[in-house]
């Protein structure tokens, strides 16, 4: 079995579970480090003067040292490496965005705190040249972590409308640092009333300097095979505007790129908890097919993605996903053959079309993905109920219903692309079968996390985590609810999760897509065609659902399924 070192973006489960479960279901043992150096937890304390919140403090970044020094142990052991360069010189995405007093000395020494542990990744590439490295890098986001080092909602609101006004163009890295601050017409802007304007801007100029020595010391240097950036909560202008035109063009200068992205080398879009599902597709078509590159097509059912652009987002959503099948090492085609579909559902009226059209792919053999980008943050009621009462739909080689665009698109590709790697190459039985209950378990897991908890679940514990709340002037307890909620009232929201969870498992099991005696997935592809492997059943551990950033938001969900 292939082995591959795993930094992840930092240890909510999308960015470390769900990379794990998705290397399994492709025979890859995914080798992570210890889970405290990689966790990351808001706040942890508060201050309060009765019943008001007077100050938060005290979160959790991962260790840099140690997962430094981790990939240094393990380097020899590995078939490949997918680090985040978030969690190696920052201790994670909170971390990298953490207000600062000052944005560090000149390029390219401005920080050898930062780029000490970077350095690693020239270390092993020296080590281990023909093992392939890929790097996660992120574009630090418009907004400020709420709840992180003290920063309330209302500042975390009104970052991201100052952030999302537009600056004065420049284009070399000291003027855009320099112009942070400066409107269209050269006036400064005012300000703010929630938080420090000018350690944000300190936040955002470490950030830049270390995505441009990642691209000018590492990926240009050869030390990083495939670099993937993902812009975090974008828009259309706004201060990260010049920063991403800086980048793209580097890529193009200086990096053979067109339009700003290279697929060989570096793919910049809106994503980045998408980016560790992205890598893994990615490596594994390096590992078991050395690179080569499937087919990938979209059928819209609604709006055309070329008109869609996400609220979170500066790019359409047709361009994020050719830029996204880019990055995990496919080829888009807009015409002739292709290897798999994206079926993009853009309207609920359409839904069942949709349904119609991947039962038609697995009649004539044509794998399928399917993409919700009907409900916002997640999955669409009509969607879900018209996917699932289809049996094909346990077939899908990707889905997923949650959170962005960019999101959505990476987790469901890069877990089309890691499967079908696997499905094309692997013939041993018993890797086959420990891979397709890896798969299955992920595509069971995305319809229950995607529509049974963030659409249906949250729902109830928000409700009872804000009714309960100890301080009035938080608007949103259920962000931190070992903080703004009793011990007691966490309980109970911890016993809320773990029984609908049971309910909604067993309710999901149940429907047409994972029926037992009835539903499939594919277990092998073939020249003579697909065997498959049914479905018998799911469980799920009464222990296992846990609000793991003790926020609505995240929680841990390990289901698993049973086959025949």
């Amino acid at each position: 079995m292939k082995k591959v070192l795993y930094v992840p973006l930092d240890d909510r489960p999308v960015n470390l579970d769900d990379v794990i479960m998705q290397g399994r279901a492709t025979g890859i043992h995914v080798i992570t480090p210890d889970a405290e150096d990689v966790k990351n937890r808001l706040d942890t304390k508060a201050e309060a003067d009765g019943s008001v919140l007077e100050n938060t403090y005290a979160p959790v970044f991962g260790n840099t040292a140690n997962i430094r020094r981790f990939i240094q142990d393990h380097a020899s052991q590995v078939d490949g490496f997918i680090i985040s360069t978030d969690m190696l010189a920052y201790g994670g995405l909170i971390g990298s965005r953490r207000f600062r007093t000052n944005g560090g000395g000149a390029y390219p020494g401005y920080d050898p705190v930062v780029t000490g542990p970077l350095d690693v990744i020239r270390e092993i590439k020296r080590t281990c040249p023909h093992k392939p490295v890929y790097a996660l890098d992120t574009v630090m986001r418009l907004a400020t972590t709420v709840f992180v080092e003290g920063l309330t909602q209302a500042a975390y609101d009104e970052a991201r409308a100052f952030a999302q006004q537009p600056r004065l163009a420049a284009s070399n890295l000291e003027d855009i640092i320099a112009g942070y601050d400066i409107k269209p017409d050269g006036t400064h802007f005012g300000t703010p009333v929630h938080f420090d304007k000018e350690l944000y801007y300190n936040a955002r100029s470490h950030k830049f300097k270390t995505n441009y020595y990642i691209l000018d010391q590492l990926l240009q240097k050869g030390y990083i095979d495939f670099l993937a950036i993902g812009v975090d909560d974008s828009y259309t202008q706004g201060v990260q505007a010049n920063e991403i035109a800086f980048l793209e063009g580097m890529v193009n200068d200086r990096l053979g790129g067109t339009g700003g992205q290279n697929p060989d080398r570096v793919i910049i879009l809106p994503d980045a908890d998408g980016l560790g599902y992205s890598l893994m597709g990615r490596m594994a078509s390096e590992l078991h097919r050395c690179g080569s590159k499937p087919r990938y097509s979209v059928k819209y059912f609604g709006l055309d993605g070329s008109t869609i652009v996400n609220p979170y987002e500066y790019m359409s959503v047709h361009d994020n996903i050719r830029y996204h099948v880019d990055m995990i090492g496919g080829r888009f085609v807009a015409s002739g053959p292709y290897d798999m579909e994206i079926v993009a559902i853009t309207s609920a009226s359409q839904a069942q079309d949709a349904v119609s059209h991947i039962e038609s792919n697995e009649q004539r053999k044509m794998p399928s993905i399917a993409i919700d980008f009907v409900g916002g943050g997640a999955a669409d009621e009509a969607v879900t109920q018209a996917l699932l009462n289809s049996q094909s739909t346990g077939a899908l080689l990707g889905y997923s219903g949650w959170n962005t665009a960019g999101n959505k698109i990476g987790l469901a590709l890069g877990m089309a692309q890691s499967r079908y790697a696997l499905l094309v190459t692997e013939h041993r039985p018993p890797f086959l079968e420990t891979a397709a209950i890896g798969h299955g378990s992920l595509l069971f897991k995305r319809f229950l996390k995607d529509y049974y908890y963030k659409k249906l679940t949250i729902a109830e514990v928000r409700t009872y985590s804000r009714a309960h709340a100890l301080y009035t002037n938080v608007p949103y307890a259920d962000q931190n609810m070992r903080l703004f909620n009793t011990p007691e009232d966490y309980e109970v929201l911890v016993q809320l999760l773990r029984d609908r969870m049971q309910t909604q498992t067993g309710t999901l099991a149940a429907k047409n897509a994972f029926l037992p005696g009835k539903a499939r997935l594919i277990r092998q592809i073939k020249r003579s065609g697909w065997t498959y492997a049914g479905y018998g059943g799911a469980e799920l551990d009464y222990e296992n659902p846990d609000f793991i950033w003790n926020r609505a938001f995240e929680i841990t969900l390990m289901p698993h399924v049973i086959l025949r």
